[in-house]
């Protein structure tokens, strides 16, 4: 039989333990067995023979035993480093778990999308800091299916957007509903009015967000059940605030969500807002996260803690 390092060719040494390690490294530390002992708990006699099971795992001598004192060999004075580094990280292994085990605690990878990340954010950042604050939360803006996709391959952890998705594999947690308003020019003639009927969508010239974002379709949802299949397109933006700086300019009119109002019109004094008959169209902004997310307790958990603190936003919580 082939023989390598004294041992039988192709047998392996037994690892060593994390209790042999943590005996090891008190003796390197205190060179002493009895004050080392006492550092971590151990009876002596535990504590020479967890270090001579270390020694016989490794196949190396790690302490030099005398009467008077413990000296480390130049073998023991490398491995200590090495077993204290170990020691270390599992150390931090192990308050990371707890760390997520605890709720509200660790890093929180936020997907929003564009519509709805600069009015709700502010709400939801204030709560965060104020109710949450272990709770390392992490922002990520982009379009539906780019977040949906996030999800799905584990790089997001939560979304936050506009539902019904209908994705298998993703739960919604429904937060708010809101109307859209039509956003016109001052010299419009739908300007500033209230109880505007969907069928006045018929006529309109209407501005829409570029290709991606679920607002541009939800516009032509309701252009189509307002009677109307054919949007001829022009002119388009890629957010909001440009779509409303191209109202301003007098191209056309476009729809913004209730909670979009007060920040985008504030922004030129050429726009009226004008409010439709009820039912108003709407949209219904949600969480999202995978089907049986080891978090979700805590997801549902925020969403309730979010409804509450959008009590001054001009929305319908569920």
């Amino acid at each position: 039989m082939a023989v390598q390092n004294g041992r039988p060719a192709g047998v392996r040494r037994r690892q060593p333990s994390l209790a042999q390690l943590r005996a090891f490294a008190a003796v390197a530390e205190h060179l002493h067995f009895r004050d080392a002992a006492a550092a971590i708990g151990m009876s002596q006699p535990a504590l020479s023979g967890a270090v001579s099971a270390l020694e016989e795992a490794l196949g190396v001598t790690l302490v030099e035993r005398t009467t008077r004192k413990v000296l480390l060999s130049p073998a023991g004075e490398r491995i200590a480093v090495r077993a204290r580094a170990v020691l270390d990280e599992v150390g931090a292994l192990v308050e990371e778990a707890e760390a997520v085990r605890a709720p509200f605690t660790g890093v929180l990878r936020l997907g929003v999308i564009p519509t709805v990340a600069p009015y709700l954010l502010p709400t939801l950042l204030r709560l965060v800091h104020e109710t949450y604050p272990d709770l390392d939360l992490q922002v990520h803006e982009e379009q539906t299916s780019s977040l949906v996709e996030g999800v799905m391959a584990g790089r997001l952890d939560l979304l936050l957007l506009a539902v019904p998705l209908g994705v298998p594999g993703l739960a919604e947690i429904p937060l708010f509903d809101e109307d859209f308003v039509l956003v016109t020019p001052l010299d419009h003639w739908l300007g500033g009015r209230e109880g505007i009927p969907r069928e006045a969508l018929r006529e309109l010239h209407l501005l829409l967000l570029d290709e991606g974002h679920c607002l541009r379709d939800q516009a032509l949802d309701i252009c189509r059940e307002a009677g109307r299949d054919d949007v001829p397109v022009t002119t388009t933006a890629a957010g909001l605030s440009t779509l409303v700086q191209l109202v301003a300019g007098g191209l056309g009119v476009t729809l913004l969500p209730r909670t979009a109002v007060a920040v985008e019109t504030s922004r030129s004094a050429q726009l009226l807002t004008g409010y439709f008959a009820e039912p108003a169209p709407s949209r219904r902004v949600a969480f999202a996260m995978r089907s049986g997310a080891a978090r979700s307790a805590e997801y549902r958990e925020l969403a309730t803690a979010l409804r509450r603190a959008l009590a001054g936003l001009p929305v319908r919580v569920l």
